[in-house]
C-alpha cells in the first residue's frame, strides 16, 4: 500500500491552527515565506511517497539484524536515509550556527509526520538525532558544539537518547551506569537497554546521549550527569579517531518497529568508554528532559502518522473490496464495503480522530515556536506554558488513537486483516509502542494532574477553557447549522471538563490515590475537548473560507463534516468518563493485593 501526504490538511492545519503566517513574521523566521513552505511541504512528500514509503512493509519483514558485532539494517533503508540527510531533511528546524535552516518547528512537523507516516521504523533514526542536537545546543560547551553539531545537523553523523536499564525504566533514579571523572573526561562503565539506533550502518559515528550516575555523588537524581559518548572518538581537526569502548551486544525481539534496531549497550568493556559531560554534574536529568519534552509532541506527532497511514490503507481496501448488498436495497447489488454504513462510521472515526490529533499536535508546534522566537517576554512565557499543558495531551491522546485506529483498520478488512500480507496488522504493532515511548501514558497522565494542573492551581488549564468559551461565543454568531451543532456540544463538553478540573484541584491532597487512579480518565477528557476545540476552529475555518474559495468548497464542505461528526458522535464519550475521573477508579487503590 503506498503512501500519498495529506498536503491539503496539512496546510490547512498550518494555516488556521498553528498559524505558519503569524509564525513566519516573528524574528528569525522572515525566510520562511510562503513559497518556502510550500516548497519543503511537495519535496518531503515526493521523498515519503517514493524512497521511504516502499521499504515500510519489507523493512517489517525483513527486521534489522546484528552481523560480526554490527547491525545491517533493511534493504533500502540506508539508501533512503542517505537521500534524507542529502536533501538537508535533517537540518529544517535546527539553528543556523551549525548549519541548520532554521524553519518554524510548527512547518517541520508537517514534514516529520510525513517522514513517520511513511516509514515509523526508519523515521526513528532522525527523531533521536534531534533529541541528541537539542541537548547539545542548550547545554554542551562551545567545545562539544563544534566538535557534534556540524555532523549531526547535517546528518553525516547521528545522535541517540540512552536511559532505560533493566532496573531502571521510569525511576531513573535506581541508575547504575557510572562514569569517574578521569582528567578532562570520563570513562563509563554498564549497560542501556531498549536503545533505538544504538547502533547501524547509516554514519560512519554515532554521538550517544547517555544518562549515567557519576562517581562520588549521592544515589538518587543528584547524582546523575548527562554524558556524549561518541562510537568513535573525535580528533581536533573533526576527523574520527579511535573506536571508543561503547557497543551493542544484541538486539531485541520486538511486536513491532521491525526494522529500527533496539539495542542492548554495553559500556566499558575495556578501560571504559571516554564520556564527556554535557552541563553540570548532578544536572543530568533536568538536563535529560530536554531531550525529553519534545521527543513527547514527536512520539505524539508518531500517533498522529500511524491514524493517517492506517486510514488511507483501510479506506483504499474499503473502496475496492465488494461484499453484500447494503441493507434496505431489495435489488441483491452487492457494493462495495464502503458503502455499509458501519464500515463508514468506522472510516469516518479514523478520518475525524486523525484530523483532530493533527491539529492539536500542530498547535503545540507553533507555541514551541513562539515560545522560542516572541520577543515580549509575557507572549513567551504564555506560550510556554500552554505547550507544558499540551505536551501530555498530545503524547498520550494521539498515540491511544493511534492503537484504536489501526484497530478499527485491521477491523473494516475483516479476516484479511488478521493477515500479515495485507499490511493492516503493521500499523498496529507499530502503534502499540507508541503509548509507552517517552513515559507511558499513565505517567503522561499523572504529568497532566499532578505536574501540570497543580503547579498553578489550575490557572493554565482555566485560561484555556476560557479561550475555548470566549470562541464558542464568536462561534454561535455565524448562521449555519453546522456550527450551531458545534457549538452546542461543545459547550457541555467544556463545562464536563471544568467539573471534573475543579475536581481534580479540589482532591489532590485528600483524595491523592482516587484522583491518580482516574488520571487517565481525566487526560482523555481533556484531550477528547482540546481535539474537539481544534475541529471547532477549523469547522469556522472552513464556513469562512467557501465564502471566498468555492474551487475547494469540496474540501471546506468535508472539514465541516468532520467536525460535526466529532462533536455528535465522538465529543459525547466525556460524559461517560465523568465518573471514573472523579473516583469513580478508587477501588483499584482500596483492593488489597492478593485479591487481584
Amino acid at each position: 500500500m503506498s503512501y500519498t501526504a495529506p498536503l491539503q490538511d496539512m496546510r490547512f492545519v498550518l494555516q488556521n491552527i498553528a498559524g505558519l503566517e503569524d509564525i513566519a513574521a516573528l524574528p528569525g523566521y522572515e525566510h520562511a515565506t510562503p513559497d518556502v513552505a510550500e516548497a519543503v511541504l511537495e519535496e518531503a512528500a515526493k521523498l515519503a511517497a517514493e524512497v521511504w514509503a516502499p521499504v515500510n512493509s519489507s523493512g517489517d519483514k525483513q527486521t534489522s539484524k546484528m552481523i560480526d558485532g554490527g547491525v545491517k539494517t533493511p534493504d533500502g533503508f540506508r539508501n533512503a536515509y542517505a537521500k534524507f540527510a542529502e536533501g538537508g531533511w535533517n537540518a529544517l528546524t535546527c539553528a543556523p550556527d551549525f548549519g541548520g535552516q532554521h524553519l518554524p518547528w510548527a512547518l517541520g512537523m508537517a514534514v516529520t509526520e510525513m517522514w513517520q507516516a511513511a516509514n515509523l521504523a526508519l523515521s526513528l533514526c532522525p527523531l533521536l538525532s534531534q533529541a541528541a542536537i537539542e541537548a547539545i545546543e542548550q547545554h554542551g560547551t562551545p567545545e562539544q558544539k563544534h566538535a557534534y553539531l556540524p555532523k549531526m545537523i547535517s546528518g553525516a553523523w547521528t545522535g541517540t537518547m540512552h536511559l532505560t536499564e533493566p532496573q531502571a525504566g521510569t525511576d531513573l533514579a535506581l541508575i547504575r551506569t557510572v562514569a569517574k571523572k578521569t582528567g578532562d573526561h570520563y570513562l563509563m562503565k554498564g549497560q542501556k537497554i531498549f536503545i533505538t539506533y544504538g547502533e547501524h550502518d547509516f554514519t560512519p559515528n554515532i554521538i550517544h546521549l547517555v544518562l549515567a550516575r557519576i562517581d562520588g555523588l549521592p544515589e538518587g537524581n543528584d547524582g546523575l550527569g548527562l554524558f556524549i559518548v561518541p562510537k568513535f572518538l573525535v580528533n581536533p581537526d573533526g576527523s574520527l579517531g579511535p573506536r571508543n569502548d561503547v557497543k551493542a551486544v544484541s538486539l531485541e525481539h520486538k511486536l513491532g518497529i521491525h526494522g529500527s534496531p533496539t539495542c542492548v549497550m554495553m559500556y566499558g568493556e575495556h578501560e571504559g568508554a571516554v564520556a564527556y559531560l554535557v552541563g553540570k554534574e548532578g544536572h543530568g536529568l533536568r538536563n535529560m528532559f530536554t531531550m525529553m519534552n519534545n521527543a513527547r509532541i514527536a512520539v505524539g506527532l508518531q500517533g498522529v502518522a500511524l491514524q493517517e497511514r492506517a486510514y488511507q490503507h483501510a479506506l483504499a481496501y474499503a473502496r475496492g473490496r465488494v461484499q453484500c448488498s447494503k441493507l434496505g436495497d431489495k435489488s441483491g447489488k452487492r457494493v462495495a464495503i464502503i458503502e455499509h454504513a458501519d464500515v463508514r462510521r468506522m472510516l469516518l472515526t479514523m478520518k475525524t480522530t486523525t484530523e483532530a490529533s493533527r491539529a492539536l499536535a500542530y498547535y503545540a508546534g507553533g507555541m514551541i515556536d513562539r515560545m522560542r522566537r516572541e520577543t515580549d517576554p509575557a507572549k513567551a512565557q504564555l506560550a510556554a506554558a500552554r505547550l507544558d499543558l499540551l505536551t501530555p495531551l498530545v503524547k498520550a491522546w494521539a498515540t491511544d488513537l493511534a492503537v484504536e485506529t489501526a484497530s478499527t483498520g485491521i477491523q473494516i478488512h475483516g479476516g484479511m486483516g488478521f493477515i500479515e500480507e495485507t499490511g493492516a496488522a503493521q500499523y498496529y504493532r507499530d502503534a502499540r509502542i507508541l503509548p509507552i515511548y517517552e513515559g507511558t501514558n499513565g505517567i503522561q497522565s499523572n504529568d497532566l494532574v499532578f505536574r501540570k494542573l497543580l503547579r498553578d492551581n489550575g490557572a493554565e488549564a482555566k485560561r484555556f477553557m476560557d479561550e475555548m468559551k470566549d470562541f464558542l461565543k464568536n462561534l454561535s454568531q455565524k448562521p449555519s447549522d453546522d456550527l450551531d451543532v458545534i457549538q452546542s456540544a461543545m459547550t457541555k463538553a467544556v463545562a464536563a471538563l471544568e467539573e471534573t478540573t475543579a475536581w481534580a484541584l479540589a482532591n489532590a491532597k485528600s483524595n491523592t490515590d482516587a484522583l491518580a487512579a482516574g488520571a487517565v480518565p481525566y487526560l482523555r477528557i481533556f484531550a477528547t475537548v482540546a481535539g474537539g476545540y481544534m475541529m471547532a476552529k477549523m469547522a469556522y475555518a472552513a464556513h469562512q473560507a467557501l465564502f471566498h474559495d468555492s474551487g475547494n468548497a469540496p474540501y471546506y464542505n468535508t472539514k465541516l463534516i468532520t467536525a460535526r461528526f466529532f462533536a455528535e458522535a465522538l465529543l459525547p464519550q466525556v460524559y461517560g468518563l465523568m465518573a471514573p475521573a472523579m473516583g469513580g477508579c478508587r477501588t483499584a487503590c482500596q483492593i488489597a493485593n492478593d485479591q487481584f
